[in-house]
């Protein structure tokens, strides 16, 4: 058996390049979208919900509580610009475009090519993801597992 099957430990992945949380706390590639939540540009109290569907490219951007995003015409909005833009970041140009299903070199071929068209629904699970997310952040520091997380190498409190 490997050393890794016998410690039932998952390795985790380093970003590629350290993220500046304050315009996109919170980006996954999760439930066959690239999904996550996004500030403001013009209130600090308001995020948005925003995802992209791997294969169709069909997108949603609205509040929290549903609020259709108003720059949503027809095309990928600014707030999933910076989604796919801060993707990269995280995850790598290759291995987001391969999820999206897409092929392109660089990150503006690749928001060209996301040419799938506004699919309404709710925001509710993606932002009760990053809720649960930043639940972990408010936990106290120590040396104990975190239940949830017993998986992860480093997962303490």
């Amino acid at each position: 058996m490997d050393s890794v099957e016998q410690l039932s430990a998952a390795r985790v992945l380093a970003p590629v390049q350290p993220r500046k949380l304050a315009k996109v706390p919170f980006v996954e590639l999760a439930e066959g979208r690239l999904q996550g939540v996004v500030s403001s540009g013009s209130d600090l109290a308001r995020v948005y919900v925003s995802w992209i569907a791997a294969g169709s490219h069909d997108f949603n951007c609205s509040t929290n509580n549903n609020r259709p995003c108003g720059g949503l015409y027809g095309r990928l909005c600014k707030h999933l610009d910076l989604l796919v833009e801060e993707a990269v970041v995280q995850y790598g140009l290759e291995r987001v475009a391969h999820y999206l299903r897409v092929e392109a070199s660089e990150v503006g071929e690749l928001l060209a090519r996301l040419n799938g068209s506004h699919a309404p629904g709710s925001s509710a699970m993606v932002f009760s993801r990053f809720l649960r997310h930043l639940a972990y952040l408010e936990l106290p520091t120590g040396v104990e597992p975190v239940a949830e997380l017993h998986w992860f190498p480093g997962a303490v409190r």
